[in-house]
């Protein structure tokens, strides 16, 4: 007698996972390469201030700039994710992080071919988010194919610490470097050590003949049969899809605004402050909270509760009660509270990690990759949106645009207001209620 389909496939997707010795080592690698991919991606919004007055950007300019990484990242993540779901999260992960390792390294090198500095750094940026855009789509499916699901939250969790622990390396070190030796030394660090991880991974965790069999399909466009068909119109008719896509959305539009504009508005509101305080304490609380979020996620579904109350829960903390804070942020001239209340809100929002990022996972592990590359496309889009132009806005047109949480300055002052990312994660927290769990 022939086992049910489903049984089968759930077999074989269970032989393909990671031992536990293998999902440590993977674990602790690929938190090391998110750091380093956040690594390279927050040198820009560290160095902005000293870039711009170097070349005689206003903020208009330097928010071109921010903003263009968002352009490129974008246009990547459908691709990534499906990349990843064909020929390996991991394959995808490595080819990304050897040429974004190169760009960034290279980014002092263009900035100086001539006087367009402007033009060559939006390109470098455009490049760098098309680069970076393929990485948490490759890792989401990777994770969804590999790792068991009572351990998934942990898992991404720790993962995704990598984002925060990147942030407060570069926001340290950067600023050390950026004292010491000058803007540029802050991308050859990140760039350096990106290069420095993908050989260690090449030679130490991936086989030769699977990296040039993935080049080889890559490069000649073979069809890959390793998955069936997927029902693409059926899947996106699930009100649960669309819930996760418009949490994602959310999750990811609020964290760009703090990653993009924190420093500028720390380093403008309270010029006289410490850069390494304002660039590390809050990334630094947020490490731990991520840690804590994803065993707590676990733990809660090892003692008997439901998968998706237990994401719920999670992005509640991780939207709801995040936005409070972000709220407070925007109405207090106090320095230190102004700290904390960052420090509250990035903290909380690592239970994203915990909730609706795993949770694209629980919904279509097959095709997690494409799924969440879809979801995050939304946040790149929002997150270009709400990174570059509220630097432009002014109170001339508020129908059209609406004035920003603590991020917008106005006549040159930053100014407080219920903006996109209070919004952004209330509207994100009340669409996950919609979510039913695995489809």
């Amino acid at each position: 007698m022939q086992p049910p389909p489903d049984e089968t496939r759930r077999d074989a997707a269970e032989d393909t996972q990671w031992s536990r010795p293998e999902c440590q080592v993977w674990t602790g690698t690929l938190l090391l390469g998110t750091c380093l991919l956040y690594c390279a991606r927050v040198s820009m919004p560290v160095c902005a201030a000293s870039m711009s007055q170097d070349f005689g950007w206003n903020k208009k300019e330097a928010g071109v700039v921010l903003s263009s990484f968002f352009w490129g990242y974008c246009l990547t993540q459908v691709v990534g994710g499906h990349l990843g779901d064909r020929i390996g999260g991991e394959k995808v992960i490595l080819l990304s992080a050897s040429a974004w390792g190169f760009i960034t390294v290279a980014t002092p090198l263009l900035a100086h071919l001539g006087s367009a500095h402007l033009a060559f750094m939006t390109f470098s940026r455009i490049l760098t988010g098309l680069l970076q855009g393929v990485y948490f789509p490759a890792l989401t499916s990777l994770l969804s194919q590999k790792v068991r699901e009572s351990e998934r939250a942990f898992t991404y969790s720790t993962v995704g610490a990598g984002s925060q622990f990147g942030t407060l390396v570069t926001g340290a070190v950067g600023s050390l470097l950026l004292d010491w030796y000058g803007w540029p030394s802050v991308f050859y660090f990140s760039g350096g050590l990106t290069l420095l991880w993908v050989g260690y991974v090449y030679r130490c965790l991936l086989s030769e003949r699977d990296l040039i069999l993935a080049l080889g399909i890559l490069a000649q466009g073979l069809p890959v049969s390793r998955h069936t068909k997927v029902p693409w119109r059926q899947l996106f008719r699930k009100p649960s899809v669309w819930a996760a896509i418009i949490s994602q959305l959310s999750a990811a539009c609020s964290f760009f605004i703090l990653l993009s504009w924190l420093p500028t508005f720390f380093k403008e509101t309270f010029p006289s402050s410490k850069g390494w305080v304002f660039n590390v304490v809050p990334w630094l609380v947020a490490i731990p909270a991520s840690l804590l979020s994803g065993l707590l996620s676990d733990h809660l579904i090892n003692q008997g509760y439901r998968t998706i109350t237990v994401r719920k829960f999670m992005q509640v903390m991780g939207l709801g009660l995040s936005s409070v804070f972000a709220l407070c942020l925007g109405h207090t001239s106090s320095f230190c509270n102004s700290v904390v209340f960052a420090s509250a809100s990035i903290g909380l929002q690592t239970f994203n990690h915990s909730g609706i990022s795993v949770n694209i996972q629980d919904l279509a592990p097959s095709c997690a990759g494409f799924l969440f590359g879809v979801a995050n496309t939304a946040g790149a889009l929002a997150g270009e949106r709400w990174a570059g132009i509220p630097c432009l806005r002014v109170s001339s047109c508020p129908a059209l645009c609406p004035p920003t949480l603590c991020l917008s300055p106005q006549d040159g002052a930053w100014y407080p207001s219920e903006g996109p990312i209070v919004l952004e994660q209330l509207r994100g927290a009340q669409t996950l209620e919609l979510a039913t769990g695995r489809e």
